[in-house]
């Protein structure tokens, strides 16, 4: 069973960054998804047991704040906060974070809904019990924690 702190880790690569020198927009997402697919595998969905259970899980929304610039080579560190969960869906928060001036800074968050998927059905579906026993535990302590600021945002400019 994994721990209850979930943590990403990468280098903002050369091919992430744009003509403003910073990590393009794009390569935030693609950031957020390779931490999806980490925690996918932290909660016991490595390739060989989606396969052998013909299950995985989906990203059904996201929403990402962009709140500092990440400069090419710079450490970052993806935690994720599990928000509410049911027998299928997780929504989850991610904060992508990095050392400015000796300070761990938040740079970006993503909130997201996944899904848990059937693919031999092509459907959605419970959690298999080995991935929800590892869910529970991380929800017993998440569901305690204070709301993120970013979570449950809306675009519009009033």
């Amino acid at each position: 069973m994994p721990s209850n702190t979930f943590q990403y880790n990468d280098v903002v690569q050369h091919e992430w960054v744009d003509y403003n020198g910073h990590m393009n927009d794009a390569a935030y997402a693609k950031v957020f998804s390779l931490a999806v697919d980490a925690f996918i595998e932290y909660i016991g969905l490595d390739e060989q047991t989606r396969n052998t259970l013909g299950y995985s899980i989906f990203t059904l929304e996201t929403h990402i704040c962009y709140l500092r610039e990440v400069l090419e080579n710079q450490p970052i560190q993806i935690r994720l906060q599990l928000l509410d969960c049911d027998q299928k869906r997780l929504h989850v928060f991610f904060e992508m974070q990095t050392e400015i001036d000796g300070a761990s800074v938040v740079v970006a968050t993503s909130e997201q809904m996944l899904m848990g998927m059937n693919m031999e059905e092509g459907r959605p579906s419970p959690f298999p019990q080995s991935v929800e026993k590892n869910i529970s535990a991380i929800w017993n302590i998440h569901k305690h924690l204070k709301s993120p600021k970013q979570a449950g945002r809306k675009i519009g400019l009033s």
